[in-house]
C-alpha cells in the first residue's frame, strides 16, 4: 500500500506493493449471499472460494450501501492480505485477516470494536475505512471500483488530480491485481459460460508427454519428477503461465467452472474438507470425458485418474491475469502484508516524486 500526500495519508493499512483495500461499511446483510455492483448487478460469491467461517462475514460486508465494493472484490482483497488467516501479522505490525495497523484501527473503530484478530470485527472494520475512500473518489470520472483501489494505493489526492488511476505503475499494478483476483472469487453463471482457455491444449500436451513418470513428493521437474502441483506449475509454464508451487494458491488463478462446465485444460482439485478452499491437497489437469491426468502418490506414477471421488472439490479455468495476481507467500507459508510507508504517511518508492508534480492533464481533473 502507498499514499502519496493523499487526504486520507495518515490510514496506513500495512499492505504491500499488490496490498490492501476493502471499502463497504456493514451494510444490509443479503441472505442470498450476493451483493451488486454500481450498476445493480448481483454479485455472489463462487461456491468454495472463501472458508465458510467468513462467508456470511464477507457477504454481509460486502453487500453493503458501499455501490463499489461486492463480495467478491472484497474476498479478493482479503486472500490478498492474509491469506484468510486470522492471525497474520506483517513486518510493520498490520494486524489480522484483514492487516489493519493499530492506529488505523483506533481512528475508525465503532460499536464496541476493539479486536482486530476477531474477523467478526475486523471485516467489517475493514470495510468500514475502505468506505471512506470511495466517498472521496466519488464523482471521478471511470470506472468507480479502480478509482477506488487507485485511492487506497496512490492516495485520494493521486485520484484527484489525473481524473482516475494516476500513472504509477505500482499502483496500476496493484488495480490490475485485485480486479483480476477477485474474478476468481465471482460465481460463474450458467448462463454465460467462462471463456476456454488460449493456454489449454499446450498444458494438457506437456502432461501427457509426462505419462508413466514416477511419483515425487517435493518434484517440479527439475530431475524428471513431478508431484501433483508440480506437473500443474510446469505444464502451465510452457505456456507462459507462472503458477504458485502449492495446489490449494493455484485454486485462485482464475475463474471456477461448474462440473458441468468443465473443458480440457482446467485444473481440478480436491480437498479434505470441501467447505474450506486451505485445505485442497491434490490437483491435476482435467482432459474430458471426467478424466484428468495427475500425479497421486508416492508409489504411482503420473496417469489418468477419474474425477468424480468424494473430496471432488472444483475447478479453475487458468488466466494469465488471475495467476499473476495472486499474492507471494511468505518463506514459512504465510501470506500477510507489507508496507511502502516509512511511518508517517510517505512512500518510500522512487515513484512518489511523481506526485508532487503537476498533471499532465491537470486541467481536466476534478477540483478536490
Amino acid at each position: 500500500m502507498v499514499l502519496r500526500n493523499g487526504s486520507r495519508a495518515a490510514i496506513a493499512l500495512g499492505a504491500s506493493g499488490v496490498g490492501f483495500l476493502l471499502f463497504v461499511g456493514a451494510g444490509t446483510f443479503a441472505a442470498s449471499g450476493v451483493g451488486q455492483n454500481a450498476s445493480g448487478s448481483v454479485v455472489g460469491l463462487a461456491p468454495g472460494t472463501v472458508p465458510a467461517a467468513f462467508q456470511s462475514l464477507i457477504q454481509q460486508a460486502g453487500s453493503g450501501t458501499c455501490p463499489q465494493l461486492t463480495p467478491p472484490v472484497l474476498a479478493a482483497q482479503l486472500y490478498q492480505e492474509s491469506g484468510f488467516n486470522p492471525n497474520a501479522v506483517s513486518q510493520v505490525g498490520a494486524q489480522g485477516i484483514s492487516q489493519i495497523m493499530p492506529a488505523t484501527w483506533a481512528q475508525y473503530a465503532v460499536n464496541g470494536w476493539n479486536n482486530p484478530w476477531d474477523p467478526a470485527q475486523a471485516i467489517p472494520m475493514a470495510a468500514r475505512i475502505d468506505c471512506a475512500y470511495a466517498k472521496d473518489v466519488a464523482q471521478v470520472p471511470g470506472d468507480a471500483t479502480a478509482n477506488m483501489l487507485a485511492a487506497y494505493n496512490a492516495g485520494t489526492d493521486a485520484v484527484l488530480r489525473y481524473g482516475g488511476v494516476p500513472p504509477y505503475s505500482e499502483t496500476q499494478g496493484y488495480v490490475r491485481s485485485i480486479q483480476a483476483l477477485a474474478r476468481s472469487f465471482t460465481a460463474v453463471s450458467a448462463s454465460v459460460p467462462v471463456a476456454v482457455s488460449a493456454q489449454a491444449s499446450g498444458a494438457i500436451y506437456f502432461a501427457q508427454t509426462k505419462l508413466g513418470t514416477p511419483y515425487e513428493w517435493g518434484g517440479d521437474g527439475t530431475d524428471g519428477r513431478f508431484d501433483c502441483s508440480g506437473l500443474t506449475w510446469a505444464a502451465f509454464g510452457t505456456v507462459g503461465i507462472t503458477l504458485p508451487r502449492v495446489a490449494n494458491d493455484q485454486w485462485n488463478a482464475g475463474q471456477h467452472p461448474s462440473r458441468d462446465q468443465l473443458r480440457p485444460g482446467d485444473l481440478v482439485f480436491f480437498a479434505t474438507d470441501l467447505q474450506d478452499p486451505r485445505s485442497i491437497h491434490h490437483v491435476g489437469i482435467y482432459v474430458g470425458g471426467g478424466y484428468m491426468i495427475d500425479a497421486p502418490h508416492t508409489g504411482a506414477v503420473i496417469r489418468y485418474d477419474r474425477i468424480d471421488q468424494t473430496e471432488y472439490f472444483g475447478a479453475t479455468r487458468v488466466t494469465p491475469d488471475g495467476a499473476a495476481a495472486l499474492p507471494t507467500r511468505n518463506p514459512d507459508g504465510t501470506i500477510t502484508g507489507g508496507s511502502a510507508l516509512d511511518g508517517r504517511g510517505n512512500s518510500l518508492l522512487p515513484e512518489q516524486a511523481q506526485s508532487n508534480q503537476p498533471s499532465p492533464s491537470a486541467s481536466a481533473a476534478p477540483t478536490p
